[in-house]
Protein backbone atom coordinates (compact mmCIF):
# COMPACT_ATOMS: atom_id res chain seq x y z
CA UNK A 1 0.00 0.00 0.00
CA UNK A 2 1.10 3.48 -0.96
CA UNK A 3 -1.41 5.47 0.36
CA UNK A 4 -0.65 6.61 4.33
CA UNK A 5 -3.10 6.21 6.69
CA UNK A 6 -3.51 8.40 9.80
CA UNK A 7 -5.27 6.82 12.73
CA UNK A 8 -6.56 9.40 15.26
CA UNK A 9 -5.94 7.78 19.26
CA UNK A 10 -8.34 7.75 21.73
CA UNK A 11 -10.19 5.59 24.73
CA UNK A 12 -10.41 2.72 21.95
CA UNK A 13 -6.76 2.62 20.36
CA UNK A 14 -4.67 3.97 22.85
CA UNK A 15 -3.75 0.45 24.65
CA UNK A 16 0.20 -0.96 22.83
CA UNK A 17 -1.75 -3.94 21.55
CA UNK A 18 -4.26 -1.78 19.70
CA UNK A 19 -1.55 0.26 18.53
CA UNK A 20 0.65 -2.36 17.35
CA UNK A 21 -2.68 -3.62 15.37
CA UNK A 22 -3.10 -0.10 13.65
CA UNK A 23 0.47 -0.27 12.71
CA UNK A 24 0.63 -3.89 11.54
CA UNK A 25 -2.81 -2.92 9.37
CA UNK A 26 -1.09 0.11 7.92
CA UNK A 27 -1.03 3.30 9.98
CA UNK A 28 2.20 4.99 9.79
CA UNK A 29 1.05 8.04 11.40
CA UNK A 30 -0.58 8.36 15.23
CA UNK A 31 -2.75 11.62 15.58
CA UNK A 32 -3.26 12.90 19.34
CA UNK A 33 -6.27 15.05 19.30
CA UNK A 34 -5.47 18.22 21.78
CA UNK A 35 -9.17 19.17 21.96
CA UNK A 36 -9.64 16.18 23.79
CA UNK A 37 -6.50 15.83 26.25
CA UNK A 38 -3.40 17.94 27.27
CA UNK A 39 0.06 17.06 26.47
CA UNK A 40 0.54 15.11 29.85
CA UNK A 41 -2.07 12.89 28.73
CA UNK A 42 -0.27 11.66 25.87
CA UNK A 43 2.74 10.57 27.66
CA UNK A 44 1.81 6.60 27.23
CA UNK A 45 0.79 6.88 23.59
CA UNK A 46 3.95 8.39 22.60
CA UNK A 47 6.04 5.60 24.58
CA UNK A 48 4.00 3.10 22.66
CA UNK A 49 4.87 5.10 19.13
CA UNK A 50 8.40 5.26 19.81
CA UNK A 51 8.63 1.51 21.24
CA UNK A 52 6.60 -0.05 18.02
CA UNK A 53 9.35 2.22 15.84
CA UNK A 54 11.87 0.25 17.17
CA UNK A 55 9.95 -3.27 17.19
CA UNK A 56 8.35 -3.43 13.73
CA UNK A 57 11.47 -0.88 12.28
CA UNK A 58 9.30 1.47 10.34
CA UNK A 59 9.05 5.24 11.06
CA UNK A 60 6.13 6.18 12.76
CA UNK A 61 5.26 9.96 13.12
CA UNK A 62 3.03 11.59 15.95
CA UNK A 63 0.53 14.37 14.94
CA UNK A 64 -0.44 16.98 17.55
CA UNK A 65 -3.62 18.66 16.11
CA UNK A 66 -4.14 21.77 17.82
CA UNK A 67 -7.27 22.41 18.91
CA UNK A 68 -7.24 26.09 17.29
CA UNK A 69 -10.64 28.74 18.18
CA UNK A 70 -12.98 25.91 17.53
CA UNK A 71 -16.20 26.72 19.51
CA UNK A 72 -16.80 23.19 21.72
CA UNK A 73 -19.68 21.98 23.87
CA UNK A 74 -18.35 21.04 27.66
CA UNK A 75 -18.76 18.06 29.01
CA UNK A 76 -21.83 15.38 28.37
CA UNK A 77 -23.21 13.21 31.60
CA UNK A 78 -22.65 10.64 28.81
CA UNK A 79 -19.60 10.39 26.02
CA UNK A 80 -20.69 9.44 22.99
CA UNK A 81 -24.19 10.05 22.91
CA UNK A 82 -26.63 8.96 20.49
CA UNK A 83 -28.69 11.84 19.67
CA UNK A 84 -32.60 10.90 18.07
CA UNK A 85 -34.45 13.31 16.55
CA UNK A 86 -36.93 15.28 18.17
CA UNK A 87 -35.09 15.07 21.17
CA UNK A 88 -34.37 18.42 22.96
CA UNK A 89 -31.63 20.03 24.57
CA UNK A 90 -30.08 23.25 26.47
CA UNK A 91 -27.81 25.71 25.19
CA UNK A 92 -26.19 28.17 27.15
CA UNK A 93 -22.86 29.41 29.02
CA UNK A 94 -20.66 27.08 31.51
CA UNK A 95 -22.15 29.10 34.27
CA UNK A 96 -25.59 28.40 33.16
CA UNK A 97 -26.32 24.84 34.70
CA UNK A 98 -29.83 24.91 34.86
CA UNK A 99 -32.37 22.21 36.19
CA UNK A 100 -34.36 21.30 33.06
CA UNK A 101 -35.59 18.07 31.82
CA UNK A 102 -34.06 18.52 28.57
CA UNK A 103 -30.37 17.41 28.34
CA UNK A 104 -27.63 19.80 28.72
CA UNK A 105 -25.22 20.98 26.02
CA UNK A 106 -22.49 23.48 27.40
CA UNK A 107 -20.66 26.50 25.70
CA UNK A 108 -17.16 27.09 27.94
CA UNK A 109 -16.85 30.68 26.16
CA UNK A 110 -17.86 33.34 28.32
CA UNK A 111 -16.89 36.01 26.54
CA UNK A 112 -18.20 35.09 23.45
CA UNK A 113 -20.61 36.85 22.15
CA UNK A 114 -22.29 34.72 19.11
CA UNK A 115 -25.17 33.27 21.54
CA UNK A 116 -26.62 36.70 21.58
CA UNK A 117 -26.93 36.83 18.20
CA UNK A 118 -29.20 33.34 17.72
CA UNK A 119 -33.17 33.51 17.62
CA UNK A 120 -35.67 31.22 17.28
CA UNK A 121 -35.05 29.37 13.64
CA UNK A 122 -31.79 29.43 13.71
CA UNK A 123 -29.70 26.12 13.07
CA UNK A 124 -26.99 25.03 14.95
CA UNK A 125 -24.57 22.49 14.01
CA UNK A 126 -22.79 19.75 15.58
CA UNK A 127 -20.26 17.10 14.94
CA UNK A 128 -18.86 18.72 12.01
CA UNK A 129 -22.47 19.11 10.65
CA UNK A 130 -23.62 15.61 11.34
CA UNK A 131 -26.25 16.25 13.68
CA UNK A 132 -28.69 19.57 13.18
CA UNK A 133 -30.82 21.19 15.57
CA UNK A 134 -32.80 24.01 15.47
CA UNK A 135 -33.59 26.72 17.99
CA UNK A 136 -36.99 26.48 19.21
CA UNK A 137 -37.06 28.80 22.21
CA UNK A 138 -34.62 31.48 23.58
CA UNK A 139 -35.49 31.04 27.43
CA UNK A 140 -32.93 33.77 28.77
CA UNK A 141 -30.13 35.83 27.47
CA UNK A 142 -27.74 33.67 26.80
CA UNK A 143 -29.53 29.80 27.24
CA UNK A 144 -31.82 28.23 24.44
CA UNK A 145 -33.86 25.10 24.07
CA UNK A 146 -32.79 23.30 20.78
CA UNK A 147 -34.57 20.50 19.13
CA UNK A 148 -32.58 17.74 16.63
CA UNK A 149 -33.65 17.85 13.09
CA UNK A 150 -31.88 13.77 12.70
CA UNK A 151 -30.62 11.22 14.73
CA UNK A 152 -26.24 11.42 15.14
CA UNK A 153 -23.65 10.88 17.39
CA UNK A 154 -22.44 13.52 19.95
CA UNK A 155 -19.04 13.11 22.26
CA UNK A 156 -17.59 15.66 24.56
CA UNK A 157 -15.98 18.70 23.27
CA UNK A 158 -17.43 18.25 19.73
CA UNK A 159 -17.19 21.23 17.60
CA UNK A 160 -20.33 23.60 17.15
CA UNK A 161 -21.00 26.01 14.20
CA UNK A 162 -23.80 28.20 14.15
CA UNK A 163 -24.22 28.76 10.19
CA UNK A 164 -24.18 32.49 8.98
CA UNK A 165 -22.79 33.71 11.76
CA UNK A 166 -19.22 35.33 12.05
CA UNK A 167 -16.73 36.53 14.49
CA UNK A 168 -13.03 36.38 14.70
CA UNK A 169 -10.53 34.70 17.07
CA UNK A 170 -6.68 34.66 16.16
CA UNK A 171 -6.09 30.92 14.70
CA UNK A 172 -2.98 30.16 17.63
CA UNK A 173 -5.27 30.40 20.51
CA UNK A 174 -3.34 30.58 24.45
CA UNK A 175 -4.82 26.79 24.76
CA UNK A 176 -3.10 26.50 21.91
CA UNK A 177 0.42 27.70 22.23
CA UNK A 178 0.40 25.83 26.35
CA UNK A 179 -0.39 22.67 24.00
CA UNK A 180 2.66 23.16 21.70
CA UNK A 181 4.98 24.03 24.30
CA UNK A 182 3.97 20.57 25.96
CA UNK A 183 3.68 18.84 22.37
CA UNK A 184 7.48 19.61 21.56
CA UNK A 185 8.54 18.55 24.70
CA UNK A 186 7.06 15.27 24.02
CA UNK A 187 8.66 14.44 21.01
CA UNK A 188 5.91 15.08 18.66
CA UNK A 189 6.93 14.62 15.13
CA UNK A 190 4.02 17.04 12.98
CA UNK A 191 1.94 19.82 14.23
CA UNK A 192 -1.27 20.61 12.48
CA UNK A 193 -2.78 24.02 12.55
CA UNK A 194 -6.49 24.13 13.14
CA UNK A 195 -8.55 27.04 11.28
CA UNK A 196 -6.14 28.55 9.49
CA UNK A 197 -6.94 31.69 7.22
CA UNK A 198 -3.69 32.97 5.93
CA UNK A 199 -0.38 32.07 5.48
CA UNK A 200 0.91 34.38 8.59
CA UNK A 201 -0.99 32.07 10.89
CA UNK A 202 1.28 29.36 9.91
CA UNK A 203 4.01 31.78 10.06
CA UNK A 204 3.07 32.73 13.85
CA UNK A 205 2.67 28.99 14.53
CA UNK A 206 6.52 28.53 12.91
CA UNK A 207 7.94 31.41 15.15
CA UNK A 208 6.14 30.05 18.32
CA UNK A 209 8.25 26.72 17.99
CA UNK A 210 11.06 28.60 17.20
CA UNK A 211 10.84 30.10 20.46
CA UNK A 212 10.52 26.28 22.20
CA UNK A 213 13.48 25.91 19.84
CA UNK A 214 11.90 22.82 18.63
CA UNK A 215 10.60 23.42 14.78
CA UNK A 216 8.84 20.13 13.05
CA UNK A 217 6.67 20.07 9.70
CA UNK A 218 3.32 22.19 9.63
CA UNK A 219 -0.18 20.64 8.87
CA UNK A 220 -2.44 23.38 7.69
CA UNK A 221 -6.02 22.31 7.96
CA UNK A 222 -7.79 23.87 5.74
CA UNK A 223 -11.65 24.29 7.60
CA UNK A 224 -12.25 27.89 6.94
CA UNK A 225 -13.71 29.68 3.19
CA UNK A 226 -10.25 32.01 3.81
CA UNK A 227 -7.81 29.39 3.91
CA UNK A 228 -9.65 28.11 0.27
CA UNK A 229 -9.37 31.71 -0.43
CA UNK A 230 -5.81 32.04 -0.17
CA UNK A 231 -4.63 28.01 -0.84
CA UNK A 232 -2.14 29.54 -2.77
CA UNK A 233 0.13 31.49 -0.44
CA UNK A 234 -0.79 28.90 2.63
CA UNK A 235 0.84 26.47 0.35
CA UNK A 236 3.74 28.66 0.55
CA UNK A 237 4.53 28.34 4.25
CA UNK A 238 2.95 25.19 5.14
CA UNK A 239 4.48 21.42 4.77
CA UNK A 240 1.38 19.79 4.12
CA UNK A 241 -2.38 20.31 3.70
CA UNK A 242 -5.27 18.88 5.07
CA UNK A 243 -8.48 18.90 3.40
CA UNK A 244 -11.08 18.87 6.77
CA UNK A 245 -14.33 18.40 5.30
CA UNK A 246 -16.08 18.67 8.66
CA UNK A 247 -15.47 22.40 9.20
CA UNK A 248 -15.18 22.94 5.71
CA UNK A 249 -18.53 22.00 4.55
CA UNK A 250 -19.64 23.59 8.03
CA UNK A 251 -18.36 26.76 6.42
CA UNK A 252 -19.12 26.31 2.77
CA UNK A 253 -22.43 24.82 1.25
CA UNK A 254 -22.28 21.15 0.67
CA UNK A 255 -22.41 21.00 -3.13
CA UNK A 256 -19.18 23.10 -3.59
CA UNK A 257 -17.32 20.75 -0.97
CA UNK A 258 -16.61 17.68 -3.87
CA UNK A 259 -14.42 20.14 -5.89
CA UNK A 260 -13.18 22.58 -3.39
CA UNK A 261 -11.60 18.56 -2.35
CA UNK A 262 -10.31 18.35 -5.46
CA UNK A 263 -8.86 21.82 -6.03
CA UNK A 264 -7.28 21.67 -3.10
CA UNK A 265 -5.44 18.12 -3.79
CA UNK A 266 -4.60 19.73 -7.26
CA UNK A 267 -3.11 22.64 -6.18
CA UNK A 268 -0.49 20.62 -3.48
CA UNK A 269 0.23 18.09 -6.57
CA UNK A 270 1.81 20.74 -8.27
CA UNK A 271 3.63 22.03 -5.74
CA UNK A 272 4.38 17.80 -4.57
CA UNK A 273 3.36 19.21 -1.61
CA UNK A 274 1.54 15.99 0.21
CA UNK A 275 -2.09 16.20 0.62
CA UNK A 276 -4.25 14.86 3.50
CA UNK A 277 -8.50 14.03 3.01
CA UNK A 278 -10.10 13.79 6.41
CA UNK A 279 -13.43 13.61 8.36
CA UNK A 280 -16.19 10.84 8.05
CA UNK A 281 -14.38 8.68 5.50
CA UNK A 282 -15.31 5.65 7.14
CA UNK A 283 -17.84 6.82 10.31
CA UNK A 284 -19.76 4.15 10.20
CA UNK A 285 -17.61 1.77 11.40
CA UNK A 286 -17.42 3.69 15.03
CA UNK A 287 -20.24 1.04 15.69
CA UNK A 288 -20.53 -1.48 12.75
CA UNK A 289 -17.92 -3.85 11.88
CA UNK A 290 -17.76 -3.38 7.90
CA UNK A 291 -17.99 0.52 5.89
CA UNK A 292 -20.77 1.41 3.88
CA UNK A 293 -20.87 1.49 -0.09
CA UNK A 294 -20.47 5.36 -0.14
CA UNK A 295 -18.17 5.27 2.47
CA UNK A 296 -15.66 2.59 0.25
CA UNK A 297 -16.20 4.90 -2.47
CA UNK A 298 -15.25 7.75 -0.95
CA UNK A 299 -12.15 6.60 0.16
CA UNK A 300 -11.12 5.38 -3.23
CA UNK A 301 -11.98 8.51 -4.93
CA UNK A 302 -9.48 10.73 -2.24
CA UNK A 303 -7.48 7.84 -3.25
CA UNK A 304 -8.22 8.79 -7.47
CA UNK A 305 -7.41 12.31 -7.32
CA UNK A 306 -4.56 11.72 -5.82
CA UNK A 307 -4.52 12.19 -1.75
CA UNK A 308 -1.49 10.86 -0.33
CA UNK A 309 -3.02 10.20 2.85
CA UNK A 310 -6.45 9.76 4.43
CA UNK A 311 -7.46 9.80 8.18
CA UNK A 312 -9.38 8.11 10.32
CA UNK A 313 -10.93 10.01 13.37
CA UNK A 314 -13.80 8.56 15.59
CA UNK A 315 -13.71 5.89 13.78
CA UNK A 316 -9.89 4.39 15.53
CA UNK A 317 -10.54 7.03 18.81
CA UNK A 318 -13.86 5.66 19.78
CA UNK A 319 -14.78 2.73 17.32
CA UNK A 320 -15.50 -0.69 18.42
CA UNK A 321 -13.57 -1.46 15.15
CA UNK A 322 -10.35 0.18 15.29
CA UNK A 323 -7.58 -2.21 13.77
CA UNK A 324 -10.60 -3.60 11.38
CA UNK A 325 -11.20 0.07 10.19
CA UNK A 326 -7.60 0.72 8.74
CA UNK A 327 -7.51 -2.91 7.74
CA UNK A 328 -10.60 -2.19 5.63
CA UNK A 329 -8.97 0.82 4.47
CA UNK A 330 -5.88 -0.31 3.64
CA UNK A 331 -7.56 -2.54 1.10
CA UNK A 332 -9.98 -0.12 -0.51
CA UNK A 333 -6.31 1.81 -0.59
CA UNK A 334 -4.73 -0.90 -2.25
CA UNK A 335 -7.46 -1.58 -4.85
CA UNK A 336 -7.36 2.40 -6.05
CA UNK A 337 -3.69 2.42 -6.42
CA UNK A 338 -4.10 -0.74 -8.64
CA UNK A 339 -6.60 0.71 -10.97
CA UNK A 340 -4.77 4.56 -10.88
CA UNK A 341 -1.27 2.70 -11.38
CA UNK A 342 -2.58 0.64 -14.54
CA UNK A 343 -4.66 3.72 -15.87
CA UNK A 344 -1.24 5.88 -16.02
CA UNK A 345 0.92 5.34 -19.36
CA UNK A 346 4.27 5.07 -16.46
CA UNK A 347 4.99 7.92 -14.38
CA UNK A 348 3.16 11.40 -14.63
CA UNK A 349 5.61 14.06 -16.37
CA UNK A 350 6.62 17.11 -14.53
CA UNK A 351 4.63 20.00 -16.51
CA UNK A 352 5.26 22.81 -18.51
CA UNK A 353 6.42 24.55 -15.42
CA UNK A 354 8.71 22.11 -13.76
CA UNK A 355 11.92 22.85 -12.13
CA UNK A 356 15.17 20.53 -13.07
CA UNK A 357 14.77 18.27 -8.94
CA UNK A 358 11.37 17.63 -10.70
CA UNK A 359 12.40 16.56 -14.22
CA UNK A 360 15.52 14.51 -12.23
CA UNK A 361 12.80 12.92 -10.56
CA UNK A 362 10.64 12.21 -14.00
CA UNK A 363 13.82 10.89 -15.57
CA UNK A 364 14.67 8.38 -12.36
CA UNK A 365 11.01 6.89 -12.70
CA UNK A 366 11.13 6.41 -16.14
CA UNK A 367 14.82 4.58 -15.86
CA UNK A 368 13.41 3.14 -12.77
CA UNK A 369 10.01 1.52 -14.82
CA UNK A 370 12.79 0.76 -18.37
CA UNK A 371 14.86 -1.25 -15.53
CA UNK A 372 12.31 -2.88 -13.69
CA UNK A 373 14.23 -1.98 -10.78
CA UNK A 374 13.12 -3.12 -7.44
CA UNK A 375 12.86 0.40 -5.72
CA UNK A 376 13.50 4.12 -6.18
CA UNK A 377 16.20 5.50 -3.42
CA UNK A 378 16.35 9.23 -3.43
CA UNK A 379 19.02 10.61 -0.24
CA UNK A 380 17.22 13.55 0.54
CA UNK A 381 17.68 16.52 3.73
CA UNK A 382 14.71 18.44 3.37
CA UNK A 383 12.37 15.63 1.89
CA UNK A 384 11.94 18.11 -1.76
CA UNK A 385 13.23 15.21 -4.00
CA UNK A 386 11.33 12.29 -2.47
CA UNK A 387 8.45 14.54 -2.52
CA UNK A 388 9.32 15.32 -6.43
CA UNK A 389 9.21 11.59 -6.84
CA UNK A 390 6.45 10.84 -5.11
CA UNK A 391 4.22 13.38 -7.12
CA UNK A 392 5.57 11.35 -10.22
CA UNK A 393 3.46 8.01 -9.00
CA UNK A 394 6.01 5.46 -10.04
CA UNK A 395 4.98 1.83 -9.68
CA UNK A 396 8.51 0.92 -7.71
CA UNK A 397 8.53 1.84 -3.93
CA UNK A 398 10.64 4.71 -2.77
CA UNK A 399 13.03 4.51 -0.11
CA UNK A 400 13.74 8.21 1.51
CA UNK A 401 17.06 7.90 3.23
CA UNK A 402 17.66 11.39 5.02
CA UNK A 403 19.88 12.35 7.89
CA UNK A 404 17.06 15.01 9.41
CA UNK A 405 14.31 13.69 11.36
CA UNK A 406 12.04 16.27 10.88
CA UNK A 407 12.03 15.36 6.95
CA UNK A 408 12.01 11.54 7.73
CA UNK A 409 8.66 12.27 9.60
CA UNK A 410 7.33 14.62 7.33
CA UNK A 411 8.03 11.58 4.80
CA UNK A 412 5.65 9.65 6.31
CA UNK A 413 2.79 11.36 4.88
CA UNK A 414 4.17 11.39 1.01
CA UNK A 415 2.40 8.61 -1.24
CA UNK A 416 4.63 5.86 -1.96
CA UNK A 417 7.70 6.79 0.43
CA UNK A 418 8.99 4.87 2.67
CA UNK A 419 11.67 7.20 4.90
CA UNK A 420 14.37 6.21 6.56
CA UNK A 421 16.96 7.17 8.83
CA UNK A 422 20.73 7.24 6.91
CA UNK A 423 23.33 8.53 9.03
CA UNK A 424 26.41 10.62 8.17
CA UNK A 425 29.18 8.51 8.94
CA UNK A 426 29.50 8.51 4.98
CA UNK A 427 30.21 11.67 3.05
CA UNK A 428 29.16 10.60 0.00
CA UNK A 429 25.22 10.57 -0.13
CA UNK A 430 25.67 8.05 -3.40
CA UNK A 431 27.85 6.11 -1.31
CA UNK A 432 25.32 6.14 1.87
CA UNK A 433 22.51 4.80 -0.41
CA UNK A 434 24.82 2.03 -1.76
CA UNK A 435 25.60 1.22 1.95
CA UNK A 436 22.26 0.71 2.32
CA UNK A 437 20.85 -1.27 -0.88
CA UNK A 438 24.12 -3.46 -0.43
CA UNK A 439 22.53 -4.04 3.33
CA UNK A 440 19.43 -4.12 2.16
CA UNK A 441 17.53 -8.21 1.91
CA UNK A 442 14.91 -7.41 -0.42
CA UNK A 443 17.49 -6.21 -2.89
CA UNK A 444 18.59 -9.44 -4.31
CA UNK A 445 22.44 -10.12 -6.32
CA UNK A 446 22.18 -9.03 -9.47
CA UNK A 447 18.89 -6.60 -8.86
CA UNK A 448 19.08 -3.08 -9.74
CA UNK A 449 17.73 -0.02 -8.03
CA UNK A 450 17.64 3.73 -9.63
CA UNK A 451 19.66 6.08 -6.87
CA UNK A 452 19.04 9.94 -7.10
CA UNK A 453 21.36 11.53 -4.93
CA UNK A 454 23.48 15.04 -4.57
CA UNK A 455 27.11 15.48 -5.92
CA UNK A 456 29.27 18.41 -5.54
CA UNK A 457 29.74 20.25 -8.65
CA UNK A 458 32.03 23.52 -9.45
CA UNK A 459 30.01 27.01 -9.07
CA UNK A 460 27.89 25.58 -6.92
CA UNK A 461 28.21 26.54 -2.98
CA UNK A 462 24.88 24.59 -1.81
CA UNK A 463 24.31 20.99 -2.68
CA UNK A 464 21.42 19.75 -4.42
CA UNK A 465 20.40 16.39 -6.02
CA UNK A 466 21.89 16.60 -8.96
CA UNK A 467 22.63 12.88 -10.04
CA UNK A 468 20.57 9.49 -11.16
CA UNK A 469 22.35 6.51 -11.18
CA UNK A 470 21.36 2.91 -11.94
CA UNK A 471 23.04 0.47 -9.29
CA UNK A 472 22.78 -3.09 -9.48
CA UNK A 473 23.60 -5.09 -6.38
CA UNK A 474 26.49 -6.96 -6.27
Amino acid sequence: MKTKIIATLGPASSSLETMRGLAQAGVRVFRLNFSHGAADSFTGVMENIRALEKDLDITLSALADLSGPKIRIGVLDVSPAHIRMGETFLLGPESERLEHESSQIYLPFEDLNILGELGRGDTVLLSDGMVELTVTKVLKDGVFELKALNNGLITSHKGIAFPGKFFSIPALTEKDRVDLKGALALGVDLVAMSFVQTKQDILDLREAMEAEGRVVPIVAKMEQKAAFENLDTILDVADCLMVARGDLGVQCPLPDLPIMQKQIIDACRQRDKPVIVATQMLISMVDNPAPTRPETTDVANAILDGSDAVMLSEETAIGKHPVEAVAFMSRIADRAEAYSLNRNDGPLPPGESADPERTLAYCACLLAEQTRSAALICHTRSGTTAQRVSGRRPVAPIYALTPNPASQHLLNLSWGVIPRHVGRELPSHLARCQQFVDEWPLVQSGQSVVITAGQKTPGRQDLHTNEVKVYYKG
